[in-house]
């Protein structure tokens, strides 16, 4: 049984990109996940990801670019508030400017980026560079 199906999404794709993989294929699917698959789409990490129904939990096909060093989840999920991204940034990204940080805020899952430009704090998920 898996505890935390966003962590295995995470591992698979950072597993599939270092070995040069061009898809991956995540189960079970999930809204979470979708949400964060959508993030990564949207800032050129990965080139796209379809849903197919298999009549149990249901799975994503990922399409990868080769653009991910690294990904995986924060855990314990901790909570930030909208001025302190910068912290975390230095905590989990390599520099600045480089990668994002995916937060779960009141207004749907987005990277930190977004979320310091609407001034809202969150939860963060995960990270991407």
């Amino acid at each position: 049984m898996m505890m935390d199906t966003l962590a295995n999404a995470m591992a698979v794709i950072k597993n599939a990109e270092s070995v040069g993989k061009r898809e991956c294929v995540i189960y079970p699917a999930s809204k979470l996940i979708a949400a964060v698959l959508n993030v990564m789409r949207n800032h050129g990490y990965i080139e796209g990801f379809e849903y197919v129904n298999d009549g149990r939990g249901g799975k994503f096909v990922v399409k990868l670019l080769g653009r991910i060093n690294n990904c995986g989840v924060i855990k314990p999920r901790f909570p930030v508030k909208k001025n302190t991204f910068d912290q975390w940034e230095r905590m989990y990204l390599p520099s600045r400017d480089i990668g994002i940080l995916i937060v779960s805020t009141s207004q749907g899952v987005m990277s930190h980026r977004e979320a310091k430009e609407k001034g809202i704090g969150g939860v963060l998920l995960a990270y991407v560079y």
